[in-house]
């Protein structure tokens, strides 16, 4: 017998026996959707950890830096002027360097104040007035966070040297307080004290509105609120392999500017806590993977008992083919054929009920459409035959050891 008739007649089998058929499928088709959908679900997780690094930019290195003491202020302002002086000296390897401290006051424009704002979420979106959160920054701010000004400038050196007091807005806190208007030369008030805009940075994500929802100012602002100087600062790397160097660097710098028992710091390359989320989605997904898998077990075991019973079945027959030459090999790839069909077109049944599963999913729980990776569905395809074969090889071994005078006296 050759593959082609062996093909033939495992198809006639399985249509000649749809109900039974189907109900063999069934264990095969729950094991790979659910496998594929957990799988497309942590795959999404991860491109949204990746959207969100790429929104603020990646190759960032966050730094603490903390004095002990009443001169903490100025210790911290000091060693912010020696960071800054020492990253700009590393040339290639850095972008830009600025503090990150966040400063809590009333940001107003005419009769829009942040601290009379109020929101509330939907599912159209936030509904209200966001208060912005506003930095206080460097003339590298911008650079740093992956910011691109679209009117206007955005705050320079000489702007931090001579204290001048200039706000740039996000484009969501440009929109909350000036609406379509240009904001530009235009004044605001913040905590009682006089801020000219300057400029307006570029939307960086229309569907997360937090990342535009800020107002930046020079860190030489703090004098005016009566602020201890800024103790956390950002570094934006050219590379991952630079971040990785700088790093490296700046603590070695660090150790040697803020001596044991007057302060203490702390740096940390963002794309480490990139990995380690990616990571942490990837090992639930294969831990749930794991799980939904055992579905697959029981489909195999499924596959072996139905193929004893087909066995049981056609012994008479198997017998009439031995008693004509048939050898053993051929019965064996006859049944293995079956098998791998039943499988295979569950396989086929579940990747597409496990895509379906994890668009509809992803929709729901990410709002963004996941499909699962194509080397993973011709993975999944593969091992729905594969399981098939495996639990079909017993039921098959079974039937070309059948001794064709027995066979011949089945009922």
């Amino acid at each position: 017998m050759n593959i082609t008739q062996a093909i033939k007649m495992a198809w006639k089998s399985i249509s000649g026996n749809k109900g039974r058929s189907f109900l063999t499928m069934l264990g095969i088709i729950i094991g790979i959707s659910s496998v594929m959908t957990i799988v497309s679900i942590a795959n999404g997780m991860n491109q949204q950890i990746v959207a969100q690094f790429d929104a603020i930019g990646r190759n960032r290195i966050t730094v603490s830096v903390y004095s002990y003491g009443s001169q903490s202020g100025a210790n911290s302002n000091k060693t912010f002027e020696q960071m800054y002086a020492y990253v700009n000296q590393l040339g290639d390897l850095v972008e830009g360097i600025t503090p990150t401290t966040t400063f809590y006051g009333s940001l107003a424009y005419g009769t829009k104040n942040s601290q009379n704002m109020s929101y509330e979420w939907t599912q159209d979106g936030v509904v209200g007035d966001m208060p912005p959160t506003v930095y206080f920054g460097s003339d590298q701010y911008g650079v740093a966070n992956n910011f691109t000004i679209e009117k206007g400038r955005d705050i320079a050196y000489l702007d931090v040297q001579n204290y001048n007091q200039v706000i740039v807005l996000g484009a969501n806190a440009a929109k909350t307080y000036f609406g379509t208007g240009n904001p530009i030369g235009q004044d605001m008030q913040l905590n009682g004290e006089s801020f000219t805009v300057i400029g307006v940075y570029k939307a960086k994500d229309e569907t997360n509105i937090w990342y535009d929802n800020i107002a930046v100012i020079p860190y030489s602002a703090t004098r005016l609120f009566g602020q201890t100087a800024p103790t956390d600062f950002l570094v934006k790397a050219t590379s991952t392999e630079a971040a990785t160097e700088v790093t490296s660097r700046l603590t070695g710098f660090l150790a040697g500017i803020v001596p044991q028992g007057t302060g203490d710091y702390w740096v940390q390359s963002e794309d480490q806590w990139m990995e380690g989320s990616g990571d942490m989605y990837t090992q639930m997904g294969m831990v749930l993977g794991g799980i939904a898998a055992i579905s697959l077990l029981v489909g195999g075991i499924g596959i072996m008992n139905i193929m004893l019973v087909t066995v049981t079945e056609r012994t008479r027959e198997i017998g009439i083919r031995r008693a004509i030459g048939a050898k053993r090999k051929s019965i064996i790839v006859q049944f293995l054929i079956e098998a791998g069909m039943i499988c295979g077109i569950g396989g086929i049944f579940g990747v597409a009920l496990g895509m379906a599963g994890g668009y509809a999913l992803g929709q729901m729980m990410l709002q963004i459409a996941v499909y699962p990776d194509v080397k993973i569905t011709l993975c999944a395809l593969g091992l729905s035959v594969a399981l098939g074969m495996i639990f079909g090889m017993y039921p098959a071994m079974k039937a070309s050891k059948l001794q064709p005078v027995e066979a011949l006296r089945a009922d």
